[in-house]
């Protein structure tokens, strides 16, 4: 079906409310600010269709998969040194690309198979438990009801409100809070109805350090190969093989060259978002137009002052709720990705790696060398790639694999 600008444009706005709840809430947990976070996202987007030709219809915002690693940095560098560490980020993701132009997807099969990528995933998820219920647990009510109204959405919605589980359960837990006096609106009168996010309304370069850029290398592993999945699932909604034309190493680059792009101007690191790809699934509208017409509305909301001020006065609580269920849903994945691929936990191989990997990163195993020093999901996904590499697989592994 032929759409009009006019029906493109709707449905254009439609894909960013999908994503906006998870774009939104990560600057929300780490302390960065959600204008920055939409602008990086709107602009990230741009930035990858130019890279990959304007052909694959996907939008990038924040990732949950650098929460639990932008805490940790921060707390050992300062929000300022962990916004330049994460262009670290971006270098992998090129790295990516350079390999996948050389030696295509197998030398990513080979480095991150699933019982490696499988438990990163489950870590990412559990390691942020702990953050979860402190917030809840400053008002246990706000924090049931934000979960309760995501999780009715998620499993009696239907159409494009099941995708807006997060919208949901904030919007229910801040109509709440409001109505028991617990939101100081203060600052949403005093703010302007136009205003640039303040990192890009005084901008200036990040000072470049070298602990925190090597501290969020490792942590990019798992969004790499989710970025795979997803341009292989987009491909398949819309009946295109994006792999090929125009290229996995042109959507990695372009991936790359996002986040290289949101560190310079304060944004969380952006990734491809699977729930606009589940919107454009029900809607079976796949026009890359259309994702340009979210990146542009999240460009346009990214300058509206009182909608900031209003994401901002959300109670932690509200937020808590909402993530007691994405974070053990993020958990989930990692869980589904080892039994989709079929990973044989009786090979004792691969028990020694999901074992080890979750083991260090929960129990917050640190590395150091010097004035250097790599911790938890880093250090256990470059444990995991090395103990996958260096461990002796089985005949029966090795004769199934060729």
């Amino acid at each position: 079906m032929e759409l009009t600008t006019t029906r493109k444009t709707i449905v254009g706005i439609q894909f960013l409310f999908v994503a906006f709840g998870s774009t939104v809430l990560v600057p929300l947990l780490v302390g960065l600010d959600p204008a920055t976070a939409l602008f990086s996202a709107g602009l990230g987007t741009f930035i990858f269709h130019l890279v990959t030709k304007g052909k694959v219809p996907i939008f990038l915002g924040s990732s949950f998969a650098f929460i639990a690693p932008i805490i940790a940095a921060s707390q050992q560098w300062g929000m300022a040194g962990t916004i330049a560490g994460m262009a670290g980020v971006a270098l992998v993701y090129f790295i990516m690309s350079v390999l996948i132009r050389w030696q295509g997807k197998r030398l990513l099969d080979r480095l991150f198979p699933p019982v490696v990528v499988g438990p990163v995933i489950i870590l990412i998820g559990l390691s942020l438990s702990t953050a979860a219920v402190d917030m809840a647990k400053e008002n246990w009510i706000l924090a049931i009801v934000s979960l309760i109204t995501a999780i009715l959405v998620l499993t009696l919605g239907r159409g494009l409100l099941k995708l807006l589980p997060v919208v949901c359960g904030i919007i229910a837990g801040y109509i709440l809070a409001v109505s028991m006096g617990l939101v100081d609106f203060t600052s949403i009168q005093e703010a302007s109805w136009f205003a640039l996010p303040p990192s890009i309304a005084h901008f200036q370069l990040p000072q470049f350090s070298w602990e925190p850029f090597i501290f969020m290398i490792p942590v990019a592993i798992a969004p790499v190969i989710e970025h795979i999945g997803d341009v292989y699932v987009v491909g398949e909604v819309a009946k295109k093989d994006f792999v090929k034309e125009p290229g996995l190493h042109r959507t990695m680059f372009g991936d790359g060259l996002a986040c290289l792009a949101a560190s310079l101007i304060g944004g969380p690191p952006v990734t491809t978002y699977s729930e606009v790809t589940g919107a454009m699934q029900i809607t079976r509208v796949t026009h890359p137009q259309v994702i340009r017409i979210a990146a542009a509305t999240a460009i346009v909301f990214s300058v509206i002052g009182k909608l900031s001020a209003v994401l901002k006065s959300i109670p932690n609580a509200v937020l808590g709720g909402i993530m007691l269920l994405l974070f053990g849903t993020i958990a989930s994945v990692g869980i589904q990705n080892l039994v989709n691929n079929k990973v044989d936990l009786n090979q004792t191989r691969n028990i020694i790696i999901v074992s080890v990997v979750l083991t260090m990163g929960i129990g917050g195993a640190v590395f150091t060398f010097g004035t250097f020093s790599v911790s938890g999901i880093g250090l256990s996904a470059i444990v995991g790639v090395l103990l996958n590499l260096l461990l002796p697989k089985s005949k029966a592994v090795e004769k199934g694999s060729e």
